[in-house]
């Protein structure tokens, strides 16, 4: 379940059943303004809804005050070591602090920051790394690393609302997957406030992209987190930002721009669908609105496996086709697919629907109909789903026990 509190940094609402946000942190010199703006630009045009900025010296603050008045996004000062870095970031007009109470020097500096916080109507997002454990939890973390982050959290959450402030999110992360999982997981039973998600130090923009999906993904599927952030090592911030769209697309939390579905290829592959998928992904990110394309690397299934999509293509040999919502629109040369499947999208979109041509449509649907009888003596997946869906309507009963002898096997 969402966070049952919410709280809002900037215009941006965050816990509280509100739609799981995304943010990202700049890797620029903060006090760089032009270069940070820049970079924060690129991160919102793929989608960043909160941007963090690091403020590790006090002419990052001064840069900070300009930041946040031209960011077109909320801005989250990140703090660590020096709380007098938290005040004036607050004073700046800073939309949230990132504060981590066991490393900014004790309750009395916490509890100064958050009476600022307090007056300034400023939220914080508080929370440990792995790495940056309180000593007393050192021994607890080598024997059980989960309910040490736990329960660091939850000491600080203690703290916060001893200090009658409550206008925080949390955050616990670890380079551990495993650990980040059940901890998050634990956590979200023993407090109501939102939860900041993520994977520390993931690492490269491959490695880090699949722990962090992984990770994050199987939290969001459960439930758990209302803000995420993919940390990769990667100087474009905006990489980030794209694969934490693609996770909450893929689990349908949320919906911004295209989506591909592509097969994986096999020995049926006819054209070079390798070159066709990557030109296809790259021209879809100039389109806002969440279609969904398919690529099919040959016409042995049909278009059967993407019939939800919304426009696709699938190949054999020298011909092609292009297709949408399951139904043959033309047969066009192999070589003319990416250019034809995109005109096809931009004149539906245009006209809001699809307008098939008749006799196009049904010689597509004849190329297709040849294709596929060419290729009767193949199983593929689909045809073996059809033989097996007839055969259980004729005699389920022996179906399931082959079924059941297959698992066994």
């Amino acid at each position: 379940m969402p966070s049952k509190r919410q709280i809002w940094v900037g215009g941006v609402p965050v816990g509280g059943g509100a739609p799981v946000v995304v943010q990202s942190m700049t890797k620029t010199d903060t006090s760089d303004i032009e270069a940070t703006l820049a970079q924060i630009g690129r991160m919102v045009d793929a989608g960043c809804e909160l941007v963090r900025v690091a403020v590790p010296r006090d002419k990052d603050v001064v840069a900070l005050e300009t930041i946040v008045k031209r960011s077109p996004v909320p801005v989250i000062a990140d703090i660590h070591f020096i709380h007098t870095l938290a005040l004036k970031a607050i004073d700046a007009g800073a939309h949230c602090i990132r504060l981590n109470p066991g490393n900014i020097g004790g309750r009395d500096k916490v509890a100064e920051v958050a009476a600022r916080a307090t007056a300034a109507g400023t939220p914080m997002r508080i929370g440990v790394n792995s790495g940056s454990l309180p000593k007393h939890l050192h021994e607890l973390e080598r024997e059980d690393p989960i309910e040490a982050l736990v329960s660091a959290a939850v000491e600080f959450v203690a703290m916060m609302e001893e200090l009658d402030f409550e206008n925080f999110k949390v955050s616990i992360k670890s380079t551990s997957v495993p650990n980040t999982i059940g901890a998050n997981r634990l956590l979200a039973q023993r407090i109501d406030y939102p939860i900041h998600l993520g994977v520390t130090e993931s690492g490269t923009k491959w490695s880090g992209s699949l722990k962090s999906a992984v990770g994050l993904g199987t939290l969001l599927a459960e439930g758990v987190g209302d803000t995420i952030r993919i940390s990769l090592s990667t100087f474009q911030a905006e990489e980030e930002v794209k694969v934490a769209w693609e996770v909450l697309k893929a689990l349908q939390l949320r919906e911004r721009g295209p989506v591909l579905i592509a097969c994986p290829t096999c020995g049926r592959l006819q054209f070079d669908m390798d070159t066709v998928v990557v030109e296809i992904e790259r021209r879809l990110e100039r389109y806002e609105q969440p279609i969904e394309v398919a690529v099919l690397g040959c016409a042995v299934n049909g278009i059967g496996e993407a019939s939800h999509a919304d426009f696709g293509i699938t190949g054999a040999k020298n011909e092609g086709m292009i297709f949408a919502h399951g139904k043959p629109l033309r047969k066009v040369p192999q070589d003319r697919l990416v250019e034809e499947l995109f005109a096809e999208i931009d004149k539906s979109l245009a006209r809001g629907g699809v307008e098939a041509d008749a006799r196009k449509a049904a010689e597509a649907a004849d190329w297709l109909e040849r294709i596929e009888q060419e290729n009767a003596g193949e199983l593929t997946p689909e045809r073996i789903a059809a033989m097996e869906h007839a055969a259980a309507e004729a005699e389920p009963e022996a179906v399931e026990g082959r079924r059941f002898n297959r698992a066994r096997a």
